[in-house]
């Protein structure tokens, strides 16, 4: 069995997005790329299935955001460079640390700290718009690294930061504490600790507005941190507006040239 017949693939989404566009109760707004998982994962390599959305969404010029923790975000280059011309593309750098011996435990078929770097440098250099989303902040694992992402992002280019704690809804709780257990024994009681002091005693939290950013001392300090370091760094001084006033629906085939 290969690994594509593993996962689940929406092969169509290039065709699915196209009609979404065409239809007359679409609105245009921007459409994020990425979310529970990334637009940029290993078999996008070959699926190439987030470049052929790309050009659907320069097609009808809608704008989107996109959130990757992967430097193959950069071989779509030529077409993010055309949307950036009209203002319809953020692209968001995921740096969760930069112990690239952490990331290669917890975040496997990832780019390499260096190369999420290299990543906001090039995308920079391009005159693409490029966010540093610290995310996520691990309490007790992370958190002490937020001032040196932000730096090394906005020596590169960054122009706007972000950041959220980490989350552990659902099915995720346990993994994330097998894998704590197992890999940073030494840090388990730390970290779970940290993170119940920011989630009220529970290691979750589903309520709009607290599960991003949790609550208490812990979480204050932690958004402290951030947003000093974010204005020291001018990474809080662009606020980017996408454009909806270039959206178009391209005719149906030849003889809409005629109508």
């Amino acid at each position: 069995m290969d690994f594509e017949s593993k996962i689940v693939v929406k092969h169509d989404a290039p065709e699915l997005l196209e009609k979404a566009f065409k239809s007359p109760r679409w609105k245009p707004e921007m459409v994020s790329l990425s979310g529970n998982t990334d637009c940029y994962q290993p078999v996008e390599r070959k699926l190439e299935l987030t470049r052929r959305c790309l050009e659907v969404f320069l097609k009808f010029r809608n704008p989107v955001g996109i959130v990757t923790k992967n430097a193959l975000v950069t071989r779509d280059i030529d077409i993010l460079g055309e949307l950036a011309s009209l203002n319809l593309i953020v692209v968001s750098i995921s740096v969760t640390s930069l112990d690239g011996d952490l990331i290669k435990r917890m975040e496997p078929r990832t780019s390499a700290p260096y190369k999420r770097l290299e990543t906001i440098q090039t995308l920079a250099g391009a005159g693409i718009p490029v966010t540093v989303m610290v995310a996520p902040v691990i309490p007790g694992l992370t958190d002490e690294e937020i001032p040196s992402i932000l730096k090394e992002a906005a020596a590169r280019g960054a122009t706007s930061a972000t950041y959220t704690i980490l989350r552990l809804p659902g099915p995720v709780e346990p993994l994330f504490l097998d894998w704590l257990e197992r890999e940073l024994p030494e840090r388990s009681t730390r970290v779970v600790n940290r993170i119940r002091e920011l989630r009220g005693g529970k290691l979750s939290e589903s309520r709009w507005g607290k599960r991003m950013k949790g609550e208490g001392e812990m979480a204050r300090a932690i958004k402290q941190l951030f947003e000093v370091n974010r204005r020291k760094l001018a990474l809080d001084t662009r606020k980017f507006e996408f454009s909806t006033g270039h959206f178009r629906r391209e005719p149906e085939g030849q003889l809409g040239l005629f109508v």
